[in-house]
C-alpha cells in the first residue's frame, strides 16, 4: 500500500468517526479517488490534510478541505445513472466523486470559468481517468441547458441566491446543494434545495466559506 493510499484510508477512517461520511457509497467514491492528483504540485504531499489548498487560477480558488466533499455529497444522494451538474469546476476533485456515485451509467457535467483553472481541472481528470467527465468552459451560473435536466446540483462558489436558470434546468425530483451568502462575511450557509415538481424545500447544513460565484447571476468578477 502506497503512502498516498494509506493517508486516503486513515482519512476516511477519520471522516467516518467524525460524522461527515454516513454512507458506504460515498466512502467507497472517496476511496476511489487519489486526491493527489488534483492538488497543485507544490501541495502535493498535503493532500489528505484538513484543510483547503491553492490551485491555478486567479489567485481565489482553491481545492476545498477533504471533509467538504462528503458534506455536499451525502445530502445529494446521488445514485447510478443521475445526471450532475456541479458549478465551480476546480481542481476536478468533486467532479471525480460525483462520477464514482453515478458510474459509467450516469452522467457528470462540471462547468469552471476561469480558463487556467479549467485547463488545470481537464488535466487532472485526464490523469486520473475520469475522460468520460463533461467538463465545460464557461459561465457556470447559466447552467448547461444542452444536457439539462439534473437530478442533482453542487454549486462550489458563494452565490447570492440560485441562478434561475440553474434551477430551470434541475429535473421534477431533485436536489441542489449552494453556500449562500455574501462572500464578504464570515460563513456563508450551506443550504440543500429539494425540489418536488412546482414545490420545493431548503434547509441549512451548516455554515461554510466559500469564494464567491463569478458571472451572470453571481457576484462581479
Amino acid at each position: 500500500m502506497s503512502g498516498f493510499t494509506e493517508q486516503r484510508q486513515r482519512m476516511v477512517d477519520r471522516y467516518k468517526r467524525a460524522g461527515y461520511i454516513k454512507s458506504k457509497r460515498v466512502e467507497e467514491a472517496i476511496n476511489a479517488v487519489p486526491r493527489e492528483l488534483f492538488m497543485d504540485k507544490r501541495y502535493r504531499d498535503y493532500a489528505y490534510h484538513d484543510q483547503p489548498f491553492p490551485i491555478p487560477g486567479d489567485g481565489r480558488q482553491t481545492i476545498s478541505a477533504p471533509y467538504m466533499y462528503p458534506v455536499t455529497y451525502e445530502p445529494l444522494k446521488l445514485q447510478p445513472g443521475q445526471r450532475f451538474l456541479e458549478i465551480g469546476t476546480g481542481s476536478g476533485y468533486g467532479a471525480a466523486i460525483a462520477r464514482e456515485l453515478v458510474d459509467s451509467s450516469g452522467l457528470v457535467v462540471t462547468v469552471e470559468i476561469n480558463p487556467e483553472t479549467y485547463r488545470f481541472a481537464r488535466e487532472n481528470l485526464t490523469k486520473a481517468g475520469y475522460n468520460d467527465v463533461e467538463v465545460i468552459l464557461g459561465d457556470g451560473t447559466l447552467g448547461y441547458p444542452e444536457l439539462a435536466p439534473y437530478d442533482a446540483v453542487s454549486i462550489t462558489a458563494s452565490t447570492p441566491d440560485i441562478p434561475p436558470p440553474i434551477y430551470q434546468q434541475m429535473a421534477q425530483q431533485s436536489r441542489l446543494i449552494a453556500p449562500v451568502g455574501n462572500p464578504g462575511h464570515y460563513g456563508q450557509d450551506l443550504l440543500l434545495y429539494e425540489r418536488f415538481g412546482a414545490e420545493s424545500s431548503k434547509r441549512k447544513l451548516m455554515s461554510v466559506v466559500y469564494v464567491p460565484l463569478i458571472g451572470k447571476y453571481g457576484f462581479p468578477g
